[in-house]
């Protein structure tokens, strides 16, 4: 697969500067690509390797200087631009084999599968289940009875979702992501054991959602735990039953939240951190690494356990990096008084 500079600038929707009819055939690293490979540069730190580098075309900010014996492809966001080059040249739809519905696949015959649909080797679909236009679904999926997904969904081999859950279209399920798994709901009986509280609710995902590798959402007990459109959840999350993600969040790895907890749009949380049960979080609140939120939050960032404003943790986080000089200094205060 090769394009042209002038088609790759028109894909990208940059300004060329240089040979319109030259070809690109991949894509690379500024300090390994090849003349047919292009390149970019969104950091100036590299910007001697930019100048080292073989590449064929590279995609670069308006306030780069430009080389003109080289190429470039001239766009604000030349990360993005990049990444356009990487999908059109590297697309992760086009390496499968499995191209339409595997014979291995096991579906009921009242489910309905749109057009252009593909289902690898050992999915199941249960009865009842509909399946949008272009749907893309691996190899051992389980689609349980009556779910209903949109168009151009991708679920990546060994998802499952549960029974009547939603799924609006363009959503993505990375490997081994659950949908609908149970909630974590027990009572005690008048003997002191557990009884288990029957969630029969669903998990709505709507469109453009897109959930990692081997991350839970869990079913709520009757209504539905909601991922709102545009939200992007890492890998090894917990999301728990009746929980409420709003508008284009990003959840980094192994955070959890849970039960009833509702955020509003744009939070942002890092890595490991932990919401309780029953909190909101408002409009664009962001969490960082390892947060613990124990109580409903206004926008603004946060950090620490539990959660306060970044700027007063960082304060404390001085205070305390003086520890050992403040004992030495109330040392000395108390032999100063005991010898008056």
């Amino acid at each position: 697969m090769a394009y042209t500079l002038s088609e790759l600038a028109a894909k990208t929707a940059a300004r060329l500067a240089g040979n319109p009819d030259y070809r690109i055939t991949g894509v690379d690293v500024l300090d390994e690509a090849t003349p047919e490979d292009a390149s970019f540069l969104a950091n100036a730190r590299y910007r001697e390797a930019m100048e080292k580098s073989k590449a064929g075309v590279i995609c670069v900010a308006p306030d780069t200087a430009l080389d003109p014996i080289k190429n470039y492809l001239v766009v604000d966001n030349p990360s993005r631009a990049f990444q356009i080059l990487v999908e059109l040249f590297l697309s992760p739809h086009a390496l499968s084999g499995f191209t339409s519905i595997h014979p291995t696949a096991v579906i009921h015959e009242t489910a309905h599968i749109g057009p252009d649909v593909t289902i690898g080797p050992y999915a199941v679909i249960d009865r009842n289940a509909k399946i949008g236009r272009g749907c893309r679904i691996g190899p051992h999926v389980s689609i349980g009875f009556e779910v209903e997904m949109g168009e151009e969904c991708i679920l990546h081999p060994g998802v499952v979702i549960r029974e009547r859950c939603h799924l609006g279209n363009r959503v993505i399920l990375q490997p081994g992501a659950i949908i609908g798994s149970c909630g974590f709901g027990y009572t005690l009986d008048t003997h002191g054991r557990y009884q288990k509280l029957e969630q029969v609710g669903i998990v709505i995902l709507e469109d453009d959602v897109e959930i990692g590798a081997h991350t839970t959402i869990d079913r709520a007990r009757f209504k539905a735990t909601l991922i709102r459109k545009g939200t992007k959840i890492d890998n090894l999350c917990q999301i728990a039953h009746n929980v409420e993600i709003g508008e284009h969040n990003a959840i980094a790895a192994q955070s959890g939240i849970a039960g009833s907890s509702k955020t509003g749009k744009y939070v942002m949380m890092g890595g490991q951190a932990g919401i309780l049960g029953h909190v909101t979080l408002d409009d664009h609140v962001m969490l960082a690494t390892r947060a613990g939120v124990s109580k409903s939050l206004k926008k603004g960032k946060y950090r620490g356990s539990p959660a306060i404003p970044i700027h007063e943790f960082h304060r404390q986080e001085a205070h305390v990096r003086k520890l050992s000089e403040y004992v030495e200094r109330l040392k000395t205060l108390e032999e100063l008084k005991n010898n008056s």
